[in-house]
């Protein structure tokens, strides 16, 4: 089972594909978002969800003030699901704002979710959206090959002060950072292993 964990759709449970992708632990994410919290980087963020199987990332981004998400999962399964969940958490919203006190940050509006069905990189050769906070949780099987042509085209995707979250297991290699992506930091969850990465500073 896997649930909203914080925001205004806390506990909120979400539907999950039947198979094909591999969700990231309850563990790992509350981690994980409790350091995203900690950097200041959620509220108000453009989130870009690669690999988004449940969407259960960019979906707790956006329960936590993110301003819009955009979550890109190839498997028509898996957009099925990221649809009905995001259609939850959209209507959560509505109901957060009807009853928010007046004067407060999000009354009246719903926060923009879209949902492309198709391969990250394939969204990513045509995108023109720019991009502050990106989730990347590929299933371990995919290749380093793959995601290095992945984190190529998102280099010109990137805003400025941009936070990419890259998980992977903690057994495959480390991979490689193509120029405009500089490795900040690495925290490690039994495993699985988070890569945070920044935009390479260009002068």
């Amino acid at each position: 089972m896997t649930r909203i964990i914080s925001g205004f759709a806390g506990s909120l449970t979400l539907k999950v594909p039947s198979a094909g992708t591999r969700p990231t632990s309850d563990r790992v994410r509350e981690a994980l978002f409790s350091a995203l919290e900690a950097r200041d980087v959620i509220v108000g963020a453009r989130v870009l969800d690669l690999y988004a199987g449940s969407g259960a990332l960019a979906l707790e981004a956006i329960s936590r003030g993110a301003a819009s998400a955009v979550l890109v999962e190839k498997s028509y399964a898996a957009v099925q699901v990221c649809k009905a969940n995001a259609a939850l958490v959209a209507a959560r919203a509505g109901r957060a704002n009807q009853t928010a006190p007046s004067g407060r940050a999000g009354r009246g509006d719903r926060p923009s979710i879209r949902i492309i069905g198709k391969p990250a990189t394939s969204y990513l050769s045509s995108a023109l959206d720019e991009f502050d906070l990106v989730f990347i949780d590929p299933p371990y099987e995919v290749g380093g090959l793959e995601l290095d042509h992945v984190l190529e085209g998102l280099v010109p995707r990137l805003a400025p002060d941009a936070v990419v979250a890259l998980e992977r297991s903690s057994r495959t290699p480390v991979p490689a950072w193509p120029a405009g992506l500089a490795l900040d930091k690495v925290s490690r969850y039994g495993e699985t292993a988070i890569y945070w990465l920044i935009p390479e500073p260009t002068d």
